[in-house]
């Protein structure tokens, strides 16, 4: 049996920044409000105006980069994993538009749509495809366009304040050394909680006419709704369960972390973790401040940056977490 091994890694973010008091042009808020809270600087959201960069576009401009950086060319991809829960349009998803985009041969693509946790399952994936030997190099994109669909009022600004748009891509590559690259993934689902962190229309449960007929101006059910203390509550319980989970599969401890790469749900979240296990500010890599919540782009978006900060390096034990809408949260275990 093969591991499989990140050999390039990508990401690509609109060029609209949009600063905290930016926002105060449509809502009741403050740069102090939301750095409380949040921790988050500014965001990048598309322009309309300015720019064509759709979802599946923004993963496809990523996977340009991680597949060059991996030595490879789009000939070479055998199989695309797409996560995002804001796909271009409600069928087909991404996935097939990447293939598109990149000119690829008639390969396989699938969309996994696990929000936050979406670029986690990703590599789980992409992880057994290779393990098994029926690929050889996969690509995983993780890419988002929250602006589109958030409410720029007062009463969305719980949500409005954190999202932001961008896209990350990572190739994963058949490695024969067992030693080596993605150790294990460990993946977690608990569907009571579906409705403190989700969008519920339009949807087929309540179609676009139904909404439209009602026409309804306090009907928020097309708008993101977070239940934000009890997300942070569960949020830091399974982001601790799935980094302890992954480091005993593999009989590592706490203090084995080179570098630990948590979705960038909200930085308090991050720093209780961080304070939790003990790590220093070299051992996780937090980029909210600048990007805001990318949901499934977060991590790669991150990754990405980590590594070309040099602050990954052959031979580390590096651990990707998350936790988000589902609820789903889980962890991958890697060496690089």
């Amino acid at each position: 049996m093969y591991n499989s091994k990140i050999t390039g890694l990508g990401k690509y973010v609109p060029d609209n920044v949009v600063t905290n008091n930016d926002l105060k042009a449509f809502m009741d808020t403050s740069d102090e409000w939301i750095q409380e809270r949040t921790g988050i600087k500014e965001r990048r959201w598309i322009d309309p105006k300015t720019s064509d960069d759709t979802t599946s576009i923004m993963g496809a401009k990523a996977a340009k980069i991680a597949i060059e950086r991996a030595g490879l060319t789009k000939d070479d991809i055998d199989f695309i994993v797409f996560a995002t829960l804001s796909p271009d349009m409600y069928f087909p998803g991404g996935g097939v538009r990447v293939q598109e985009l990149l000119e690829m041969d008639t390969i396989g693509a699938i969309d996994i749509r696990n929000q936050c946790s979406g670029f986690i399952y990703g590599i789980s994936v992409a992880d057994q495809f290779i393990k098994t030997g029926m690929y050889k190099n996969v690509l995983v994109i993780g890419s988002e366009n929250h602006s589109g669909g958030l409410e720029r009022s007062t009463r969305g600004r719980g949500v409005t304040v954190i999202f932001g748009d961008g896209a990350g891509a990572a190739v994963l590559s058949r490695e024969e050394d067992n030693s080596k690259g993605v150790l294990s993934t460990h993946l977690h689902s608990e569907g009571k909680h579906a409705k403190e962190l989700a969008l519920e229309g339009p949807s087929t449960g309540r179609w676009v006419d139904a909404i439209m007929e009602e026409n309804d101006p306090d009907d928020v059910s097309y708008y993101p709704y977070m239940n934000g203390q009890f997300v942070f509550k569960h949020a830091v319980v399974r982001f601790s369960e799935a980094i302890i989970e992954g480091l005993t599969q593999n009989k590592l401890q706490k203090e084995d972390i080179d570098m630990l790469i948590p979705h960038q749900a909200n930085l308090r979240i991050s720093q209780f973790i961080q304070k939790k296990f003990g790590l220093s500010n070299d051992q996780v890599y937090n980029n909210i401040m600048r990007y805001g919540n990318t949901t499934a782009a977060s991590i790669p978006i991150a990754l990405t940056e980590a590594w070309e900060e040099g602050k990954i390096k052959e031979g580390d034990n590096v651990v990707l977490a998350a936790f988000g809408s589902g609820f789903t949260w889980g962890s991958a275990i890697m060496k690089w």
